[in-house]
């Protein structure tokens, strides 16, 4: 089996190029989802992910036909799904989860429409299902570094207005918060996680990455900003250990980051301080013996 020095070793090969660009945005995706990830999992929202997921697909097949960027295709329809979304949700009258399944669904019906009017994107559109660490480009390491620190920075400067539209939205509104610009800006946050995610993950386990890291630290604290830390710290070793994993194994690299954060959150769940079943049980079991 392949060592882990073996693995740094091939991370500096010219020959293996490839290797440490998937490593790069590997990571920084990770980061990004934990922290973004983290305020999806406060506000009980974990459908938004797998919309935002499913939303991009028109925009990254519609990309394809023109040539253009696979990102920012993606990022142009994730973006308009997402201020639909905020839109349609201001009304209360229908739950957020039901606007969202409308417009995803739409969108993904959109990209398998164009999909089908287009030859030759069976190759491209597995790598998007799925991933792929060796069909990524220089200019997506680029877009990768652009998109983390936007939305860092963004978080950074919203995350106490995000917390008090995720406590109570009613109250935010009367303090004169404007919630449905802060719903359009955590949408498209979460929209640039997911983009970021889909080259090395894959359309369809990008969701693993948003919210198990999040939820993982979530059993171990109850506070906002060491759950963002230790979720973007849960993503990026899972996402380092999964790509070692997948290589000196030859398996699905986005599957296997998938299993290694699941593991971790396993873990947490079982282990954490004060809200993991172990903990959670002790007292029953020292009241059984007194």
């Amino acid at each position: 089996m392949l060592t882990p020095l073996d693995f740094l070793s091939d991370l500096t090969n010219p020959m293996l190029s490839f290797l440490p660009k998937a490593l790069i945005v590997s990571v920084l995706a990770a980061v990004v989802c934990g922290v973004v990830g983290s305020h999806v999992v406060l506000r009980g929202m974990t459908f938004i992910g797998d919309a935002v997921a499913h939303s991009v697909f028109p925009g990254i097949a519609l990309a394809f036909v023109l040539q253009g960027s696979l990102v920012l295709g993606g990022i142009v329809a994730g973006v308009v799904t997402a201020v639909l979304i905020a839109l349609f949700s201001q009304t209360r009258r229908l739950k957020e989860d039901s606007v969202i399944g409308v417009f995803f669904v739409a969108a993904f019906a959109l990209g398998v429409v164009i999909i089908s009017l287009t030859p030759g994107y069976t190759g491209s559109l597995q790598s998007f299902l799925f991933g792929s660490i060796t069909g990524i480009p220089d200019e997506t390491v680029a877009y990768t570094f652009l998109f983390t620190a936007i939305v860092l920075t963004v978080i950074t400067l919203l995350n106490k207005e995000l917390v008090a539209v995720t406590l109570d939205r009613e109250m935010a509104s009367a303090l004169g918060l404007p919630v449905l610009l802060l719903d359009v800006a955590l949408y498209v946050l979460v929209t640039l996680s997911v983009v970021m995610s889909i080259q090395t993950i894959g359309n369809i386990l990008v969701l693993a990455l948003l919210v198990t890291p999040a939820a993982a630290a979530r059993m171990l604290t109850d506070r906002l900003v060491p759950m963002m830390a230790m979720a973007a710290l849960i993503g990026a070793v899972s996402a380092f250990v999964g790509l070692y994993l997948s290589w000196a194994w030859d398996v699905p690299t986005g599957a296997t980051i998938v299993l290694v954060v699941t593991a971790v959150f396993l873990l947490a769940w079982l282990l954490g301080p004060r809200h993991g079943l172990l903990r959670l049980l002790r007292p029953k079991a020292l009241a059984n013996v007194e």
